[in-house]
């Protein structure tokens, strides 16, 4: 799982329960851990206190009045011959006497002296012995004492060697008694303990998830609410700044530089539309120059020509003068015509909501075409819509135009218009079977002053476009070259 791909709700979220399994974990070990240094020093402790019990009734019994023996090595046999049984009877312990030399003297368990390999201490452990006495020679405060701890089995054994002394304080023999080190009830007492942990910490758990959970939300809602406002932000609409109460410094350093950032990005597109439109309307003025200047000329080669040649006594001279009327009338349809296009460009569309039936204002618009292939359909015979009447018709008449004009003479032309509904808004589709738009042309069909055509401004899609976006609707074509070309455009009823 690559973490870096998380969110950052998801990245606190997971943190925080990761922390509260990594105590639990810690915790239960640490108690493991205490509680086997507390076995070890239970069983040491033990075996500390039985041996002191076991040296304190062996001495009273060796000095005892029932003791009829003289008090030397040699004679421990004899003299804790029955003795040594009750003593490991009554401390639950074996015990075993060893001279000073290692040599078995004496044992509790039975059958013992017949292992020959038990019978003698190993000469590391009496070697370990006698250091301890030499220590106890030159320091008073030294321990006569010596544990051997041994691991067999899985079971853990110890061994505890220490002097029997008589009365002038000399050793006599080495005592021995082994410990079997028996955790059973411990045990028993640490799984207890470990199973009331374990639903301590699946509570823990479940309260750590559902608080991770709401601390995760509540960190991260400043940060959702920010995102949401940039994801929102568009360079042509006005945008919102962010108020958000009771933040961090650290989220409020953050809201306050979107703030800021959002002054700045309205100052700049105010200052990039002042520029688009002035360069807009510098292009078109170049447009417009041009185009009224292309019928200047030949109207003025005209007056030209008929100055030079007019003749009163030419019995032609109507004719000509006719041809020439004819000539500057054309041209100056051509001027009017270009200016009347500018100006209905340059009349940005006023949303005056007029609730008006679509239907019969489409109808209406198609009756100053004379064509006869032009067809109209229309799924209801009533489709309501506020809109504005006179840009309504500008869209169907300019729309039905540029079919017209993309006719070849080659075919039967046809031109459809359709009418519909669909999700509270108004479709109205014209598809022709013209010459289509090429593939390189495409992005340019409603950009202002593009036309393939040899006459016309290119402003007729242009305006088209710029209505139907006032209006908060679309407008989309699909063209397939030679074969036809389909506007759909698509606008709210309300």
């Amino acid at each position: 799982m690559n973490l870096k791909k998380l969110s950052f709700r998801t990245r606190i979220f997971l943190a925080m329960i990761l922390l509260v399994l990594m105590a639990s974990v810690l915790i239960s070990a640490v108690a493991i851990y205490q509680y086997k240094e507390q076995s070890s020093d239970y069983h040491s402790s033990r075996l500390e206190r039985k041996e002191k019990n076991i040296q304190t009734h062996l001495k009273r019994f060796l000095n005892g009045r029932y003791n009829t023996w003289e008090i030397k090595t040699e004679n421990l046999p004899l003299i804790f011959k029955d003795e040594i049984y009750n003593v490991a009877n009554i401390h639950r312990l074996q015990i075993n006497l060893y001279d000073l030399e290692g040599n078995l003297l004496l044992s509790s368990k039975a059958g013992l002296l017949k292992n020959v390999a038990e019978q003698c201490l190993d000469a590391e452990i009496l070697n370990t012995i006698n250091n301890t006495v030499q220590l106890s020679d030159i320091s008073k405060n030294a321990e006569h004492r010596y544990v051997h701890k041994l691991k067999e089995n899985g079971e853990t054994f110890q061994s505890s060697y220490t002097f029997l002394l008589d009365k002038k304080s000399k050793p006599l023999a080495i005592l021995n008694l082994p410990y079997l080190e028996k955790g059973d009830f411990l045990e028993m007492e640490l799984m207890e303990f470990l199973k009331r942990i374990g639903f301590a910490f699946m509570l823990v758990l479940l309260t750590a998830i559902a608080i991770a959970f709401l601390l995760s939300k509540f960190m991260t809602q400043s940060l959702k609410t920010i995102s949401d406002k940039i994801i929102s932000t568009r360079l042509e609409k006005r945008n919102k700044k962010i108020e958000i109460d009771d933040t961090s410094d650290e989220i409020s350093i953050l809201v306050n530089a979107y703030n800021s950032m959002i002054d700045e990005l309205e100052e700049s597109a105010v200052q990039l539309a002042r520029s688009e439109r002035e360069q807009a309307w510098r292009e078109m003025a170049k447009q417009v120059a041009h185009e009224i200047k292309n019928p200047l000329t030949p109207m003025r080669l005209t007056v030209q020509n008929f100055q030079r040649k007019f003749d009163p006594e030419d019995e032609n001279i109507y004719l000509k003068l006719d041809e020439y009327t004819k000539t500057l009338i054309q041209q100056i349809d051509t001027m009017s015509s270009i200016a009347s296009a500018f100006s209905n460009f340059a009349k940005m569309p006023a949303q005056q909501n007029e609730t008006l039936n679509v239907v019969k204002i489409v109808k209406l618009a198609l009756d100053i075409f004379n064509e006869d292939y032009i067809v109209f359909t229309a799924d209801y015979e009533e489709i309501i819509a506020k809109f504005d009447r006179t840009q309504l018709i500008r869209v169907v008449t300019n729309l039905v135009k540029n079919g017209i004009q993309a006719m070849p003479d080659n075919q039967p032309p046809t031109i459809a218009i359709h009418v519909t509904t669909k999700d509270d808004n108004v479709v109205l589709t014209v598809a022709d079977n013209g010459s289509g738009v090429s593939e390189e042309n495409k992005d340019k069909v409603f950009e202002p002053k593009f036309t393939t055509k040899t006459s016309g401004m290119g402003l007729g899609l242009a305006m088209v476009k710029n209505i139907v976006d006032t209006y908060n609707g679309t407008i989309t074509f699909e063209s397939i070259k030679d074969k036809g070309t389909t506007f759909k455009v698509t606008f709210p009823k309300e």
